[in-house]
């Protein structure tokens, strides 16, 4: 039975304090959703005895048939702590009433903007990691952006009823194989780790640890054995917690602790961990397992279980579940781990309004995100579009960070690229409705104040995909989330009944709201493209498509992979073009960028709307420019923001600044579509050497720069050897010793090399990481586990761009072959072209 209404939930919304923003995150297969359920069964949401099998939060049904998460859920909960728990809390509370807003986010790399998007409107996070795995590619890539958002973590240490049934592991393997994993944790965290967040570390003996089974539901902390214990002992709890942990031993003889592990005569004691947590679960686990009647009676009256009549007649595990479920419930110790360790909004936002505002830190929207004042106005983050029931709408999906949301009242809707004073990207309308997620239904509600996670209704036309909501005139812009990945997997689709476009263009413009990072464009040859990070964040997308957004009969191509170009010299002589009526002449030369300087520019360290003097030190000094060049830059491109640059170094030019703009805009057009095959350039420098200028202003039009800007900077790109940079995947791969052959000749085969290959202690696991093209990824997890017989589970995510061998302009090479056929797909003509199409002699 549900414990609580709306209107309790209502009332505890405006208690800041007490209220808990949380995201799930994990590797995929650690077991979220099956952790999330405890928590869910325990607000009386779900009943206990489906928890661990339900997984609530899996509201599709290709999420219940593949079982995965694909889409993060939200869900409000209500809790009541105990009263010697509350008195533990660090933070100003009032009372002990609690609610959490816990956000359940997918673990497969290929949906990781989902995790971004939760991470956004969050101020804790669940890690969740796997007691035989360890670490995985995907625990660090999401501990990562959670520290980068300035997010706390808290640790659950998952699936230990793994060890203690499969593996069959000692007390003292489990406890070193815990250790190594909060270790592992830990490195990842101090790597990552923000300055203002403080020491955000997790400690088994300060509490931030849990250790238990999602499936089963139960779960432990210290804190919970500490307090059984200080009972026994007449010891404080906080005291008590430190000895549990580490190299502590008891001597039952003496009734005295030592940090050695022998004691006077020479004979070894046990460790404490293991001795007081660990052996009350070893003596259930094998009292059950090994069906001896007499000493579960004696086990359950000394733990003070007691089983319900038609509990007695159970047997194996589901005994098991049912007596660790009474001991441990999972959802106890979760619920108090997460309540005392993390931070509530009112205290979270105080650090966090930095990564968040874009803005001054003094206006009066940052003062009011920083006091997470209901009062103050609206600063409300939409990061994700959630479909509704009501096809084609969407629940605008966020966060408010100041003021209240309210329907009735007008506020304005500014979108990604709005800038203060200006109306671009920005509508003024009401909000029509306010709403809770709740998982698998919404419930109404009047009005949603500061730090609480909102839906809203009637906003979902106004934005594309996110954007900030407020009700001050000179607020700025929310910071847009930076993506750990791309999408850089494409598949052209068409209708197989022409007379249904326009219901697939419209359901492409639905697909990109409902997804943060699917993309969906018109290619120049008429072609509709869909983007997505991976073959299955592709295959999911094209479904949606198919069965919900469209709801027409597609066809789909073979997917595609984006390359771009580049250039690998110093261009061999001084590219010139004139313009149209000849009275204009520019020179230029291309040059490669240092790789460094490129990622710097993607990643956002070096960025086109810093203080240009403020940037031109950081590249002298980190990249080796040279500092008045570095000033010169005229622009980044394509889009305003990409890896390549355009750079000034003419001396004394006439009437130069009066072309500006029309060689941005040149240069904007050449850097999205490059020579060799029409693809984004990237890290490509321009330099312009010298420039000719009419002296009338009327024959030096951007009509007569710009085409000639173009053609300048295509032929100084042909005359520096071109070249073609493919996406590169980093695959990371969990296989059995046996079965590492079948991994080597299965990369081999598509281009890809394994770089580091280590065991896991304590398992027969082996995790190897390789790089793989992403145009040799297709069909790769088949092959992979018909190789291994099964054994093997990669995990693929976009590393990097990686240049290829030779040059599209040499005659019958493998990178001509590759160009050749791209710009057959295109639709242009399929010889690449040479230099003097766009080269004009003097």
């Amino acid at each position: 039975m549900v414990n609580f209404t709306v209107d309790e939930m209502h009332s505890l919304m405006s208690k800041p304090t007490n209220i808990r923003n949380m995201s799930v995150i994990a590797h995929v297969d650690h077991g979220k959703s099956t952790l999330t359920d405890s928590l869910v069964s325990k607000a009386g949401i779900i009943a206990g005895a489906k928890a661990g099998d339900m997984r609530f939060t899996d509201t599709r049904q290709d999420e219940i048939d593949r079982g995965i998460t694909i889409k993060s859920t939200a869900i409000s909960m209500y809790f009541e702590l105990g009263k010697d728990d509350v008195a533990d809390i660090a933070q100003k509370t009032e009372g002990n009433e609690f609610l959490i807003n816990l956000i359940d986010s997918p673990g497969h790399v290929d949906f990781s903007s989902e995790v971004t998007a939760a991470l956004r409107v969050t101020d804790g996070a669940l890690v969740v990691v796997d007691t035989i795995e360890g670490v995985c590619v995907q625990t660090e890539t999401v501990l990562r952006q959670s520290l980068t958002e300035r997010v706390k973590p808290v640790l659950v240490v998952n699936k230990v009823d793994r060890a203690l049934l499969e593996l069959q592991i000692s007390k003292e393997d489990l406890y070193q194989t815990f250790c190594r994993t909060i270790e592992s944790v830990n490195v990842v965290i101090s790597t990552y780790a923000d300055e203002t967040l403080g020491d955000v570390q997790v400690f088994p003996e300060k509490g931030t640890v849990a250790f238990g089974s999602g499936l089963h539901g139960w779960a432990f902390t210290l804190r919970q054995f500490a307090t059984r214990y200080a009972k026994k002992f007449g010891v404080d709890k906080n005291k008590l917690m430190p000895k549990l942990w580490g190299d502590n031993y008891f001597n039952p003889k003496t009734k005295k602790w030592s940090t050695k592990a022998v004691d006077a005569d020479g004979k070894p004691l046990e460790r404490a961990f293991n001795s007081f947590v660990l052996d009350p679960i070893y003596r259930i686990f094998s009292a059950v397992m090994d069906f001896k009647k007499e000493e579960i009676t004696t086990l359950l009256e000394k733990l003070e279980v007691k089983l319900l009549p038609e509990e007695k007649d159970l047997e194996g595990k589901p005994l098991l579940k049912t007596i660790m479920r009474k001991f441990l419930p999972a959802g106890d110790s979760l619920l108090e781990m997460i309540v005392i360790n993390l931070p509530s909004p009112a205290t979270a936002q105080r650090y966090r309004v930095e990564t968040l505002y874009e803005g001054p830190m003094d206006d009066e929207s940052a003062i009011a995100i920083r006091d997470c004042d209901p009062n103050g106005p609206l600063m409300c983050y939409v990061s994700k579009m959630v479909p509704t029931s009501d096809k084609g709408r969407f629940y605008a999906f966020g966060r408010v960070f100041s003021g209240t949301a309210k329907a009735g009242p007008k506020v304005r809707i500014q979108g990604p690229n709005f800038v203060p004073g200006k109306k671009d990207d920005s509508f003024i309308k009401p909000i029509q409705r306010t709403v809770l997620m709740m998982g698998r239904y919404v419930e109404a509600i009047e009005d949603v104040p500061a730090g609480n996670i909102v839906g809203l209704v009637g906003v979902d036309q106004f934005l594309l995909k996110s954007g900030t909501l407020t009700t001050s005139e000179t607020a700025h812009n929310m910071k847009v989330m930076k993506f750990s990945v791309s999408p850089v997997v494409q598949v052209a689709v068409e209708c197989k009944n022409p007379a249904d476009l326009p219901k697939l263009v419209e359901g492409l413009k639905r697909l990109s709201k409902s997804d943060p990072c699917v993309k969906s464009y018109m290619a120049e040859t008429g072609e509709m493209i869909v983007a997505g990070a991976g073959e299955l964040h592709l295959e999911i997308c094209l479904n949606d498509l198919e069965n919900d957004h469209a709801g027409i009969p597609l066809k789909k191509s073979d997917p595609v992979v984006g390359y771009k170009e580049t250039v690998q010299a110093e261009s061999s002589m001084v590219a010139l073009s004139k313009s149209q009526n000849k009275h204009n002449r520019i020179y230029m030369t291309a040059a490669p960028l240092d790789e460094e300087l490129s990622k710097a520019i993607e990643t956002g360290k070096v960025a086109p709307r810093d203080d240009f003097k403020i940037r031109a030190r950081l590249m002298a000094d980190e990249f080796g420019w040279d500092v008045t060049e570095a000033r010169k830059i005229w622009c980044f491109g394509p889009e305003g923001t990409g890896p390549n640059l355009l750079v000034d170094t003419t001396k004394a030019v006439q009437y130069l600044n009066e072309i500006k703009d029309s060689c941005v805009a040149g240069f904007q057009w050449a850097s999205k579509e490059g020579a060799c095959a029409e693809e984004n350039l990237r890290g490509v420098r321009f330099n312009i050497m010298d420039v000719t200028l009419h002296s009338d202003s009327i024959h030096r039009g951007t009509g007569q720069i710009m085409p000639t800007t173009r053609r300048v900077m295509l032929a100084s790109q042909l005359l520096s050897t071109p070249g073609l940079q493919e996406p590169m995947f980093l695959v990371e791969i969990q296989v059995p010793e046996s079965a590492q052959g079948g991994v080597y000749s299965c990369l081999n085969v598509r281009r890809g090399h394994v770089f580091h290959s280590e065991q896991r202690v304590g398992t027969p696991m082996y995790t190897m990481r390789a790089y793989l093209p992403v145009s040799e990824s297709f069909g790769f997890n088949a092959d992979l586990r018909q190789a291994t017989g099964g054994q093997a589970f990669p995990q693929s995510v976009f590393d990097h761009w990686s240049l290829m061998n030779g040059t599209p302009i040499e005659k019958d090479s493998k990178l001509q072959a590759l160009t050749v056929a791209i710009r057959t797909r295109k639709g242009l003509k399929p010889e690449v072209p040479t230099y003097d199409q766009y080269y004009d002699k003097l």
